[in-house]
């Protein structure tokens, strides 16, 4: 831990206290590292904003697989993008839904593209873009 930084922080009494019930709530053990990962948190999004940015993510999506050719057009989609996209996941939830889960990975402007285009099919209940990073620059 040579490397560490100390600095100090000035928040209102009421921010505090909000802050250390979060931390209890989600297990810090320290406001330090509860810090530190709201920091690197928001690198990411920062990281995801720089243009030309190679970046890392998950598209996760559910579905009903018996909506008319809604497996085939995702199946095609993913074809289409098959450089960014690195690794699919995919569970049925019961006998009508099922979850996929893409990992991708490219610029970050052809991944949200590619979101987009997967999370806005026609027959898709739910999608989301999660993203994160390679975690090269973050310490």
């Amino acid at each position: 831990m040579s490397d560490m930084a100390r600095f100090g922080v000035s928040m209102s009494a009421d921010l505090l206290k909000s802050l250390d019930a979060l931390l209890a709530k989600i297990g810090y053990s320290s406001r330090s590292e509860a810090i530190r990962d709201m920091v690197r948190s928001r690198l990411v999004e920062e990281e995801w904003e720089e243009l030309g940015r190679e970046v890392v993510g998950t598209i996760t999506l559910v579905y009903s697989h018996e909506v008319r050719e809604l497996t085939e057009m995702l199946t095609s989609l993913q074809h289409r993008y098959c450089h960014e996209i690195v690794s699919t996941t995919h569970v049925h939830l019961d006998e009508h839904n099922c979850l996929e889960v893409l990992i991708v990975r490219g610029k970050n402007r052809k991944i949200r593209e590619i979101a987009e285009k997967l999370i806005s099919t026609r027959g898709v209940k739910h999608g989301k873009l999660t993203t994160t990073t390679t975690g090269r620059k973050l310490g």
